[in-house]
């Protein structure tokens, strides 16, 4: 190391472009751990050696835990962590430890807890103190180099605790084996849930949903589409479970709210009107001013519910979104070579969010002329901006209005519209532009991966699924790890890590790892057919039952030969991704109609009984645990098609299954049926040489047709019985 702890850095013989310090992260490859690699702070990543570290010296930990993406880290980095003063009390008091959150999500949520049972809130940076066996006794978010909006100065809190621990260390050691209990009685939580309800009268699944449904229709924001208010959402998941609950109901008013959130989103801010995509929420109630950071399971997320609005709806305007954002993730997100996706583009721009993205009045003019004029109308430019006296660019005025006031087709106003915005899109892509956090996460490649393939066989974009292929075998080849068979177990199951960067795995596998990816991999599989996808995903969740599933039914967050924290993870609650538990629900669910294997279904309705009386009074949170529950509740369809894929006969038979938005169809079509590593496939055969489909419910199936049209009948049949 060179400059770090309380001695001044040797700069004889340094070049003027040369750091003047460099700590143990240098060796890092998350690109958060890297901004601070050159910081006067003596951090250390996460492990042992920083734990020892604390133990031999008998000093606290400061852990800080954020992510590449996050604003006010940035802004806590340049005012305290570049400060020599304050890295100098750091290095001498304490071991400063630094987390990215992304790569390590079991610790960020233990230290979220317990940041949230002391102060009632979390967030990020999240600064937590730790006694060197890792108990949490005090923490914090964003601390201010001055004080200021009754926050005490990070240097002088620094200081008041080091008093603390040399002068009350009784007192901080019992307060953290106190929140330490408390994190772990959180942890158990499901198994005392689980206890509390054995023995309760069963309620009618259709009963609850009904209940979630009715309070998500109750909470939403009539006026600006969404929940809540500022800072608001995207909710993908809650719009997911609207569209399915208007399918399974027929009820409009499910499909209305969730139509007006899309078009809401769309409109705003927060969406991209020049390069795509989504940014991660928005300040204000009416989606107009976003915090800028565009993170890939967002964008993911939204495709794909947007995709299957898009179905429901026939609006080619929410398609238009849905492959609008995919090309954003493809164009900006996209890894080369192998083609799997980096993590997220950053809010700042040299310092300065949403630079790359607003505009002075006098720009657009500059850069479109006379078509400025029209464009200002309808994304709302003006001389004073909107934001910080700059716009940000909003749907304010449709192209029908437009044509109506300017007496011109819709379709003249359209084009022009689109050539204004890529003659913009040029001009700001010579810009500087943020900073992108390109590690690969297997979860979020996973919600990717599914993203694609389906938006890409709902589109008929084949470019997309090229796209989730690629990115598939790049994450089963660079991050999966076969995992010999152990006792009586007669399938492989497959292991996958957290993290790549620079052909460098890093940490072991989360539960939502496991189940995003496996989800990915059967859309891709339901989307191309080839049964390597299907085995694998199914060796993702032979994996989940193996190394992840509670005794008592539902998911640890982290494996049973993962490193030994405070206490064993297990989030329930859907959040920005949804739940691993909810996630290894769904892939369950389907495998099991896909396996007739009913491991799976059994260990899917043992993860849902505790959760789905609490999901139901709580939808926004439990969004995902609900669209489980109702796959879990209905009946679910499969469809046996015998015949090549790429024949015209077999392509009629699936074109009439995919016609129409249909989450409880699960999908296999093979030649080799006697063969095929897909039990649905089993025992079934061509009619007279031609592709055959089999419609069935709990393998139990309808008469066997090469006729489409028969085919649609039958689908139609199934789904109103």
């Amino acid at each position: 190391m060179t400059g770090v702890n309380d001695s001044p850095p040797d700069t004889s013989g340094r070049a003027d472009d040369e750091p003047r310090y460099t700590n143990r992260l240098i060796h890092e490859t998350s690109p958060y751990l890297l901004q601070h690699a050159h910081n006067p702070v003596n951090w250390y990543p996460w492990g042992e050696e920083a734990l020892s570290a604390a133990r031999e010296r008998d000093v606290p930990i400061f852990l800080s835990i954020g992510y590449a993406a996050c604003h006010w880290c940035h802004v806590m980095e340049r005012e305290s962590f570049e400060d020599e003063h304050t890295a100098a009390e750091l290095n001498s008091s304490f071991v400063p430890v630094k987390v990215d959150r992304e790569e390590r999500p079991d610790l960020d949520s233990l230290y979220m807890d317990a940041l949230q049972a002391l102060t009632g809130q979390g967030g990020w940076p999240m600064s937590m103190f730790l006694t060197p066996a890792g108990l949490p006794f005090y923490g914090g978010t964003y601390f201010p180099d001055q004080p200021r909006h009754g926050m005490p100065a990070f240097r002088d809190l620094l200081g008041r605790l080091a008093q603390v621990w040399s002068e009350r260390r009784e007192t901080v050691e019992s307060t953290a084996a106190a929140l330490a209990e408390r994190v772990r009685d959180e942890q158990d939580a499901p198994a005392r849930l689980l206890q509390a309800l054995s023995g309760s009268p069963e309620v009618d699944p259709a009963d609850r949903l009904d209940d979630a449904t009715r309070a998500l229709i109750e909470e939403f924001d009539p006026t600006n589409g969404g929940w809540g208010r500022a800072p608001k959402f995207p909710q993908a998941m809650a719009i997911e479970l609207l569209l399915r609950e208007h399918l399974r109901t027929g009820a409009k008013e499910p499909r209305l709210v969730a139509a007006r959130s899309l078009e809401a989103m769309a409109a705003g801010g927060i969406y991209d009107h020049l390069g795509g995509g989504f940014a991660r929420y928005s300040t204000d109630a009416r989606w107009l001013v976003p915090h800028f950071e565009k993170m890939l399971y967002d964008n993911a997320q939204l495709a794909r519910v947007y995709a299957h609005a898009a179905q429901l709806t026939d609006d080619p305007a929410l398609a238009y979104v849905a492959r609008e954002t995919l090309d954003f993730v493809a164009h900006e997100l996209r890894n080369p070579p192998g083609g799997a996706f980096a993590a997220s583009l950053d809010a700042d721009t040299d310092g300065v969010e949403g630079a790359t993205y607003t505009w002075e009045a006098a720009g657009v003019r500059e850069v479109l002329g006379e078509a400025a004029s029209l464009f200002e109308q309808a994304y709302g430019v003006t001389k004073a901006g909107n934001w910080e006296g700059r716009n940000i660019l909003n749907r304010v005025v449709s192209d029908t209005q437009l044509a109506v006031e300017h007496e011109r087709p819709r379709e003249e106003i359209a084009e022009a519209l689109a050539q204004a915005r890529t003659d913009l899109l040029r001009v700001r892509d010579q810009r500087p532009q943020p900073a992108r956090d390109d590690k690969v996460l297997a979860a979020w490649n996973g919600l990717t991966i599914a993203a694609f393939a389906e938006v890409g066989r709902t589109l008929s974009e084949s470019a997309f699924v090229r796209i989730a292929t690629e990115a598939a075998e790049f994450v089963l080849a660079k991050m999966a790890t076969a995992e010999a068979a152990e006792g009586d177990a007669e399938l492989p199951r497959l292991r996958v890590c957290r993290s790549w960067k620079d052909g460098r795995t890093r940490h072991a596998g989360t539960l939502e790892d496991h189940a995003h990816l496996a989800e990915g991999l059967l859309t891709l599989y339901e989307t191309t057919f080839e049964e390597r996808f299907f085995v694998a995903a199914r060796g993702l969740a032979e994996s989940m039952l193996a190394h992840f599933e509670a005794p008592e039914g539902g998911f640890f967050d982290t494996a049973d030969d993962a490193e030994s924290l405070i206490a064993r993870p297990r989030n329930l609650q859907d959040n920005a991704v949804p739940a691993g538990g909810s996630m290894a629900t769904l892939v369950l669910l389907r495998l099991a109609a896909l396996t007739g294997d009913a491991r799976y279904r059994d260990a899917a309705e043992r993860a849902l009984t505790p959760i789905v009386a609490i999901a139901a009074q709580h939808p926004l949170g439990f969004a995902n645990w609900l669209t489980a529950y109702q796959l879990a509740s209905g009946p679910i369809d499969e469809l046996a098609i015998v015949g090549d894929p790429e024949a015209d006969e077999t392509r009629a038979l699936l074109a009439v299954a995919r016609v129409a938005y249909r989450p409880n169809l699960v999908v296999a079509v093979g030649t080799e049926a006697a063969g095929s590593a897909v039990p649905l496939l089993h025992h079934r055969e061509m009619l007279d040489g031609v592709a055959t489909a089999y419609l069935c419910r709990g393998f139990a199936c309808r008469q066997p047709t090469t006729d489409p049209a028969e085919l649609a009948r039958q689908l139609e049949a199934v789904r109103t019985s």
